[in-house]
């Protein structure tokens, strides 16, 4: 607000400047739920359950519904534990460093249109996701599927950065070996043969599955 002169009191604010000044409040907390969505994820009992099961359970199925909040549940997990943002409520497992990690569905489409969505955002709108937009450090488009992302790179609190990779089931058991995982989150339920692969990659940091 303008002085009026250099021996007046503050201008009293007119009605158009208070709308302005709201306006700009309301668009400030609307960008900080979209690209911070992270900080305002409020699991219901259900999803709270499945993540305090963590702590103790090495595997885990969170098991409902169509569009009853299970790839959600997934997904802001995957970005806590990608992040290291860990809100007061969480019970549930913690990483205090980097973390390396798979995400996987049942194709290349339906890993890009359900877990990288949650993750990222729509295609285009990159870091509207769970994973907040300014711990996302790098994005590696796949090739084959049309916005498919090969992996992400993630500021962690801890330091350095945690490291993404997104894969597929139809990709085949061989595609799942070799690497050594703190988790995999299968938005799906995989075959036994990629369940079992993927979970040979936790075996040394024995990370929830």
């Amino acid at each position: 607000m303008d002085l009026q002169t250099s021996n007046s009191p503050l201008s009293s604010p007119t009605p158009e400047m208070l709308s302005a000044f709201l306006k700009e409040i309301e668009q400030e907390q609307a960008r900080r739920r979209t690209e911070n969505a992270l900080a305002y994820y409020r699991p219901y009992a259900k999803q709270r359950e499945f993540h305090a099961a963590g702590l103790s359970a090495r595997e885990r199925l969170l098991m409902a519904g169509n569009q009853l909040g299970k790839t959600l549940a997934g997904g802001f997990e995957a970005a806590m534990h990608a992040t290291g943002r860990y809100p007061d409520w969480w019970q549930g497992r913690r990483f205090d460093q980097p973390t390396i990690a798979w995400v996987a569905g049942v194709t290349g489409e339906s890993t890009r249109d359900n877990p990288q969505r949650i993750l990222l955002g729509r295609s285009g709108q990159h870091g509207t996701g769970a994973i907040p937009k300014d711990a996302v450090a790098n994005i590696t488009p796949a090739g084959g599927v049309p916005q498919l992302v090969d992996s992400i790179e993630v500021r962690h609190v801890g330091g350095a950065t945690s490291r993404i990779g997104f894969k597929s089931y139809e990709q085949g058991r061989e595609k799942w070996q070799g690497e050594t995982l703190d988790w995999i989150w299968f938005d799906e339920e995989p075959p036994l043969d990629i369940y079992t692969e993927g979970l040979t990659r936790t075996n040394r940091s024995q990370g929830p599955v």
